[in-house]
């Protein structure tokens, strides 16, 4: 599987952006899934569903299944937060898998930047980002692009990654 990331600083744009990349890159007619980091505790399940209540319960995994949809979730108890490539392994075959966050890790890369938000970027000392998506005009030793601009940076993705 091909994967490449898309990273940035909060509010910057970063899930909008795989949002439109899905939507752009399927619609090319290849396969893509999506690996989204949080910082934070999250939880996809709600108290008093029966499966929030048998992980409360104390079940290391619940199986969720429908005719529409399976989800598995997995409780760490107390193992540590699996690393990108184990998280990577569990996902089916795909021609690309987009990854929203993991900054610090090595694969490739598209910053996304907003102005008003403030941040430095990341790009300038990060060269596994090989280019940024901002709503402003930049000088950058990489490619930049309009954060809009979709279309070509779905084109720049799909020729970094060889498809």
């Amino acid at each position: 599987m091909k994967v490449y990331g898309i990273v940035g600083w909060k509010n910057t744009g970063k899930t909008g952006l795989v949002e439109r990349l899905v939507v752009e890159i399927t619609r090319r007619g290849y396969s893509v899934s999506t690996l989204k980091h949080a910082h934070h505790a999250f939880d996809v399940d709600q108290p008093g569903r029966d499966s929030h209540r048998h992980r409360v319960a104390g079940a290391q995994e619940v199986l969720l299944g429908s005719g529409k949809r399976w989800a598995l979730m997995h409780e760490l108890r107390d193992e540590d937060e699996p690393g990108m490539e184990a998280l990577l392994a569990r996902l089916s075959p795909v021609d690309l898998v987009l990854i929203e966050g993991y900054k610090s890790e090595t694969h490739a890369k598209i910053e996304t930047h907003r102005a008003e938000a403030g941040q430095r970027l990341i790009a300038t000392d990060d060269t596994t980002i090989r280019a940024v998506a901002s709503n402003v005009p930049l000088e950058m030793d990489c490619p930049v692009f309009d954060l809009d601009d979709t279309s070509g940076i779905a084109d720049f993705i799909l020729a970094e990654v060889g498809l």
